[in-house]
């Protein structure tokens, strides 16, 4: 038994450290800093609860105008191949949106009544909510193409290494992205934890106080990211300095270092066609057109299909269809409808989860979330997409079922049953461990399949024209979250800051049908698109 788990643990977890390579640590700031992004996510939650009296329906309309930047990553990506000698200026002007972004929420928490001289707070928000994206992806884009360079192409010798170790390394990278950007979220439950330890108590001058700081601690998040920016040129510096020493010429050097294996031309197709998308966004987006949303993603999706299959010409017809196929699932997957801002809204004010219970649930989310990914390592490695997907929709639906039977009273009957122990954060605390480990299993597969698969002078295109899609199927999401919280009204409790007089009375009555249909559809739409892929003989990755 005994030997069996340390057979596991060195396969799984040992294995993967002993792979780590230094060059591998810029990337992985990057995506870090991407996951270190989440400080900030409880604070917000109550800050728009208790401060803007904004809809579940509005703040899932605004996260799909979040999501539109991600649609960009394309033509970033695009570009990255485009000016790769230069990209880590897309990294600086990112962590400088990323800041600003940050800034504004620091001067809406600290100095409100300053801020609204110049324009309403829920102007305020909505700006920084929309300049963070456009700063991640930029990074998110560089840090892409890092990882394909962060894997060498000569041993110590100076030599070629065989391509089979080169695939290797590139499934080795991507895990350790995805590690290191739910690494990030673990240090920032940490945070949380330490921070909201004991704010159940505490008067609301003290928590906006702790609001204030927990912002100022973000402002890491943009160094983060350029520091990655900087160890990646001092090492490239180093290895020049290597490969000088063993005789090679400064041209071989300078190709070797700062150069793709081919020369990328430009794709006007995929500038222009971004150039439309851009002006159709920022068009319809300043017009106030009541289907500005519906618009914008069915442009957005016909724009990054065309690119998709300009893209496919790219590659072998098996590779092709491998790639079809596993966008398809990909998309069904992760364009699935959630219950919204209600959900939260009812959690806490119902169940009674404070920012203190919420930063442990979140530290729970996460460290089992990092843990998970070890735990799938091989079955991540050694199961198509499709089988990958089929798991987590059944587990999925399962695991969501306590949630909906606790909008029933559940929580009230087990409590009573077990002498209060098994009450309502002894069932979320525990449906959050189950849950939380399938988080990313989904995306490594395909993201080592780019990597190992994508033509070498198109990696950072293909990995950005990729992700553009599976972000467009997160906005596909917001738009049903949307419907849903217009179909089923939930509504909590606002205030008149100035009077304390109710102006909306709280309303979670038709929270129970919006988890239902939630559940539903996660279960129906995944196992459909898998049986479409079926039949048009398509295979995933």
């Amino acid at each position: 038994m005994l030997t069996a788990l340390h057979r596991w643990i060195d396969r799984n977890i040992l294995e993967l450290g002993r792979e780590m390579r230094l060059s591998y640590l810029p990337p992985l700031m990057v995506y870090c800093a991407a996951g270190v992004s989440g400080l900030t996510g409880i604070v917000g939650t109550f800050f728009v609860k208790d401060y803007l009296g904004l809809s579940a329906a509005f703040l899932a309309a605004l996260g799909f105008w979040a999501g539109i930047p991600w649609a960009l990553k394309m033509p970033i990506g695009h570009l990255v191949d485009l000016m790769w000698r230069y990209k880590a200026g897309l990294v600086y002007l990112g962590a400088s949106l990323i800041a600003a972004g940050l800034l504004i929420m620091i001067g809406l928490i600290g100095s409100p009544d300053a801020m609204r001289a110049v324009m309403p707070i829920e102007a305020w928000f909505v700006l920084s909510v929309l300049l963070s994206p456009v700063g991640y992806v930029m990074q998110d884009a560089v840090a892409d193409a890092m990882t394909v360079e962060a894997v060498p192409r000569l041993d110590v010798r100076g030599e070629p290494i065989p391509p089979e170790a080169i695939r290797l390394m590139h499934t080795t990278m991507q895990m350790l992205g995805r590690v290191a950007i739910i690494g990030g979220t673990v240090l920032v439950s940490l945070a949380n934890v330490a921070m909201f330890q004991g704010s159940e108590t505490l008067p609301e001058a003290d928590k906006i106080a702790i609001y204030l700081r927990i912002y100022e601690l973000a402002l890491v998040i943009p160094l983060l990211s350029v520091s990655g920016v900087l160890l990646a040129g001092f090492l490239k510096r180093r290895e020049a300095k290597r490969l000088a020493d063993l005789g090679r010429s400064h041209a071989e050097i300078d190709r070797l270092l700062h150069a793709p294996d081919e020369k990328t031309p430009p794709n006007w197709w995929i500038l222009g066609g971004s150039a439309v998308f851009v002006a159709l966004t920022i068009g319809i987006g300043l017009s106030g057109f009541t289907y500005g949303q519906e618009v914008i993603f069915a442009a957005s999706f016909a724009i990054i299909g065309f690119m998709i299959s300009r893209l496919l010409r790219e590659l072998s017809p098996e590779a092709a269809r491998t790639l079809l196929g596993t966008v398809i699932i990909i998309f069904a997957f992760r364009a699935l409808p959630g219950p919204g801002a209600g959900a939260s809204w009812w959690m806490i004010d119902e169940l009674g989860f404070d920012q203190s219970f919420l930063s442990r649930l979140d530290l729970i989310t996460s460290t089992l979330t990092l843990a998970g990914l070890f735990l799938f390592r091989r079955f991540m490695a050694e199961k198509s997409i499709a089988d990958i997907v089929i798991f987590l929709t059944i587990a999925s639906t399962l695991l969501s079922l306590p949630i909906l039977g606790m909008f029933h009273g559940l929580h009230e009957w087990t409590a009573a049953y077990t002498g209060g122990v098994v009450d309502a954060r002894f069932i979320a605390i525990a449906n959050t461990a189950l849950e939380s480990p399938l988080g990313q299993v989904s995306m490594v597969p395909m993201l080592a399949w780019i990597a190992n698969s994508a033509p070498p002078h198109l990696k950072a295109t293909f990995f950005a024209v990729m992700a553009s899609f599976t972000n467009l199927a997160l906005s596909a999401s917001q738009l049903g979250t949307k419907y849903l919280n217009q179909l089923y009204t939930v509504a909590r409790e606002i205030k008149d800051a100035a009077t304390g007089a109710i102006t909306t009375p709280a309303d979670y009555s038709e929270l129970g049908a919006l988890l239902l249909t939630v559940t539903l559809l996660g279960l129906l739409l995944p196992l459909a698109a898998i049986l479409l892929t079926r039949i048009a003989r398509l295979r995933s990755a």
